[in-house]
């Protein structure tokens, strides 16, 4: 899924120092120089000895080594093979560890790979798939924002570019987003006390009017790259302007001014606030934020965003198709109880599970997600189907647990779509790749 990473400062985290214990040899010669003279020569001397010892200066802290030493063997570790017939995992590269694993992640994001930079990043994945990245909690991480940067391939960028954005004012969906971002994971008290509703705002409002730039700059030229987007490092649209489709399929006029019924991508769609919490949660700044969600839904995910959300109607119909074949017995068992994915799928398909709590077991599942590709969302809802297989079963209303799903659990959830991916055929998981283009 992803590419080569840009190499930048602002994406590598600031560097800490240790501080050199102080000396304590002052006091020590003080409390000898008070006693009566009647040490000998050669006591004194050896005082001396050990005072010079003492207050020589302490050993400065070992530079991190310039060359990258670390090492590759075979693995019994299975990670997922993405390759497109899609058939059978891979197993992945691990390496020799360090006594600090953390040290030695921080160094290959400050400093780059030191050799070839697929197999680098081939181990970052399996780092992620194996290790994990070291967090609290609360879910916090001080290297996960930058390992995201890389992962998605977001260039660097200008603060004074976000700013300028903000102050253009209200976007043509302004109105739209602030009716939206009051309920952003408003029951989550994690999200509530690190993000504020006015940070959501401006960065909706600022991705508002990127798009609707891009828009604008199609419309003028339609085989012209604009500055704008080059500067931001992701691709032109193919199409343009939101729609919102109606049950009855009746076309109306949304309020950014786009004719719904339309299949072209929109400037904000319902869902979009709960899409970027994750970003503003685990960013240290609002650019960092502003520049990884931009580059997410117009690289990874563009059909998500389109008026009719064709991208996610595909996603839902994918879950369906895919849980058939990983447990036959379970999906034949919803379809005859009138239990679609539409249903119970549509919300977390759309978010990439980001509606279901905890936040913590989110940012997790999305570390994965963005290491081997977030097409793998709809194998992570199957997942999260069969591990409550036996409670659905037993109800002969199943519907009503599918009202909200369990609390998620990324390591299963994880364990259980790598196992998935090897019975999946090959067409299906290419549909499976490029269902939210």
């Amino acid at each position: 899924m992803a590419s080569s990473p840009h190499k930048n400062s602002q994406h590598f985290p600031p560097t800490s120092t240790l501080q050199p214990a102080s000396p304590r040899t002052a006091g020590r010669l003080r409390k000898l120089q008070s006693q009566p003279s009647l040490i000998s020569q050669q006591r004194r001397q050896q005082l001396r000895n050990e005072s010079a010892t003492q207050n020589a200066p302490s050993m400065p802290p070992i530079p991190l080594p310039m060359k990258h030493t670390r090492t590759r063997s075979n693995s019994d570790a299975v990670v997922p093979n993405f390759s497109k017939d899609g058939r059978s995992p891979q197993r992945g590269l691990t390496s020799r560890r360090t006594e600090n694993p953390k040290d030695e992640l921080k160094s290959l994001i400050r400093r780059g790979p030191r050799g070839d930079l697929p197999d680098a990043l081939q181990s970052l994945r399996h780092w992620i798939l194996v290790d994990g990245l070291e967090a609290d909690t609360d879910g916090m991480s001080d290297l996960r924002i930058y390992v995201w940067l890389i992962l998605l391939n977001s260039p660097p960028l200008s603060t004074d570019i976000y700013l300028d954005l903000i102050r253009r004012g209200p976007s043509p969906a302004y109105a739209k987003i602030r009716n939206d971002t009051h309920r952003t994971l408003m029951t989550n008290v994690l999200f509530k006390r690190r993000v504020r509703e006015n940070s959501i705002i401006r960065l909706l409002n600022a991705i508002a009017w990127r798009l609707h730039d891009a828009k604008s700059d199609r419309m003028t030229d339609s085989g012209r790259i604009t500055n704008s987007a080059t500067e931001m490092g992701s691709p032109e649209l193919q199409h343009a302007e939101p729609v919102i489709k109606h049950a009855e399929g009746a076309s109306t006029v949304t309020n950014d001014g786009s004719e719904a019924g339309g299949s072209e991508p929109g400037i904000y769609v319902q869902g979009m606030n709960v899409l970027c919490a994750p970003f503003l949660y685990a960013a240290r700044t609002e650019p960092q934020a502003f520049i990884a969600f931009h580059h997410f839904i117009t690289r990874e995910c563009p059909g998500y965003i389109r008026g009719a959300m064709d991208g996610v109607h595909k996603g839902v119909a994918l879950v369906e198709t895919c849980l058939a074949i990983a447990d036959q017995k379970l999906s034949a068992y919803l379809l005859s109880k009138g239990v679609k994915a539409q249903i119970y799928a549509f919300a977390s398909v759309l978010t990439m599970s980001a509606c279901t709590p905890p936040l913590p077991e989110v940012l997790q599942l999305w570390d994965f997600l963005f290491a081997y590709g977030s097409h793998l969302n709809i194998l992570c809802i199957c997942a999260q189907l069969i591990m409550m297989r036996e409670d659905l079963l037993a109800e002969t209303s199943p519907g009503k647990l599918l009202r909200s799903f369990p609390p998620l659990q990324a390591k299963k959830i994880i364990e259980l779509t790598v196992s998935m991916v090897r019975k999946i055929p090959a067409d299906l998981y290419e549909e499976l790749v490029h269902h939210a283009e």
